[in-house]
């Protein structure tokens, strides 16, 4: 929902040290990976609750999943490297919750209720993308995607905003947690109603 207003106040900047990666010949793909480290440090520092850690270190992971998109787009987006980004986003996404649970295992019940919420929302998003590469479906949410993108109310910035208060505040995870969970089911629900709409 957040995601187009805030890529216009993020994309002048990485698109600044796409250029910077770009002139030391640093690939999109060793950007993605290199986030992907950050990503499971983080999970390892939410684990032994060492939650300022953490929030820093998935900040530089999602600084990286932005750099990596504005450095493909400059030298050629491959299958490869949008593959990578999806998966790797949905493993640091639910590894985070998951870090949670093993923080805190009283938490461990919202922790999984968040994942599996995920799964709505992740698998709505990626099946319906698939359908509508096969259809050759085009428009708004396809401009500079690896995939057709059928956005919704719970999309990445609103789960790094999620993100952001839970490792602030770690005790307000399960609140957080049963509430987004939630907002995903809502989204989920839209998406299966668009694909239906669409794909019907």
């Amino acid at each position: 929902m957040l995601d187009r207003a805030a890529r216009r106040l993020i994309d002048p900047v990485l698109e600044q040290l796409a250029i910077a990666a770009q002139q030391r010949a640093i690939t999109a793909n060793q950007v993605t990976v290199a986030g992907f480290g950050c990503g499971l440090a983080a999970m390892a520092a939410i684990a032994l609750q060492s939650y300022e850690l953490g929030l820093v270190l998935l900040l530089v992971n999602r600084l990286a999943d932005g750099v990596d998109g504005a450095l493909a787009r400059r030298n050629g987006a491959t299958d490869l490297g949008g593959y990578l980004d999806i998966v790797l986003d949905f493993i640091i996404y639910s590894g985070a919750a998951f870090a949670f649970a093993l923080a805190q295992p009283d938490h461990a019940v919202a922790a999984a209720f968040l994942i599996f919420s995920f799964m709505g929302t992740g698998s709505s998003f990626l099946a319906f993308a698939i359908f509508a590469a096969k259809r050759k479906l085009d428009g708004e949410e396809a401009a500079n995607k690896s995939f057709y993108y059928l956005g919704g109310i719970t999309e990445g910035t609103e789960t790094i905003l999620l993100f952001v208060i839970v490792l602030l505040f770690p005790g307000w995870f399960p609140a957080a947690a049963y509430l987004y969970g939630t907002l995903c089911w809502l989204t989920t629900v839209g998406r299966i109603g668009a694909a239906v709409q669409r794909l019907r």
